[in-house]
């Protein structure tokens, strides 16, 4: 498993019950996350002092109670990297902390590339990929069908003083705009994807990841340049491992080009603690 332990402003200080203590710079919360089926608490004093809690509703959804007023957003840094943090509904805080897995490594082979590294950041949410790929030097083509993320990406990309990087922002329903940049003749040199498994485009249309997850990574290949560098599927998709995702880019990319396949699980580790909490999994192709 690769965990993501270089966070400075982010951390998991106790997992027990169903719920994770986390805190998110100087602010803790706690949320529900279905790996933790254990139920001792390595550090019951830690969860007296919470600013807001996410209560999981019997008949679903949920609601967050909130122990003070806290700010409608705050900041947290990766590195050099900056995210505006948010309660959203559904538990959900505009972030997941466990990308900077994938971060680091599409960071780094951007960086290494003497050239300009052209990224489609596909299910691109509020941008954690995007201001990654910027940062290390590339441009990014962000698309997703919410128009709400998109405007949350540029404020992570301005908050991480990239507003002058070269990136175009799409609210689109990602098959039909890939469809699109295939007849447009359009080309990338790295493909991300963080498909959900279930979800809705921009005029209704139906994604499931299980139907469609091969059909989209078949469709992408036709954007990729001559001269590719990489492809990354993340997935959150319960029931699906990450060797499907592997198997996938194999199916799909070994005829064309030469390269290397891999996949695994990313996960977060708790301080003070040999725990690592599972969060995904993702598949890879890297020249």
């Amino acid at each position: 498993m690769n965990i993501a332990k270089d966070w400075k402003e982010y951390e998991i200080l106790d997992m027990a019950n169903g719920e994770k203590l986390e805190r998110w710079n100087n602010i803790v919360l706690v949320r529900p996350d279905p790996q933790i089926i254990w139920k001792e608490k390595s550090f019951p004093q830690k969860w007296k002092n919470v600013n807001a809690i996410y209560n999981r509703s019997k008949t679903g959804g949920g609601s967050w109670e909130f122990k003070e007023k806290l700010p409608a957003s705050w900041q947290v840094k990766y590195k050099n990297l900056v995210f505006n943090i948010k309660p959203m509904g559904f538990k959900h805080t505009g972030l997941f902390p466990e990308q900077a897995v994938n971060w680091d490594w599409f960071m780094n082979k951007i960086s290494l590339e003497k050239r300009e590294i052209k990224v489609l950041n596909l299910f691109a949410y509020t941008g954690g990929a995007t201001v990654a790929c910027l940062s290390a030097g590339a441009s990014v083509c962000h698309v997703d069908s919410s128009k709400g993320m998109v405007a949350w990406a540029k404020e992570n990309v301005i908050a991480s003083g990239l507003e002058k990087s070269k990136v175009r922002y799409i609210v689109d329903d990602v098959v039909k705009f890939v469809n699109r940049e295939i007849r447009r003749g359009n080309k990338y040199d790295a493909i991300i994807m963080d498909p959900p498994s279930y979800g809705r485009g921009t005029n209704g249309e139906v994604w499931q990841f299980e139907q469609n997850i091969y059909e989209l990574v078949k469709l992408c290949t036709n954007v990729l340049s001559d001269t590719p560098l990489f492809f990354l599927i993340n997935s959150y998709t319960t029931g699906i491992s990450a060797k499907v995702l592997e198997n996938i880019l194999r199916l799909n990319i070994n005829e064309k080009y030469k390269g290397k396949f891999s996949s695994g699980e990313i996960g977060l580790p708790m301080t003070n603690s040999s725990l690592v909490l599972p969060c995904g999994i993702y598949g890879r192709w890297e020249c």
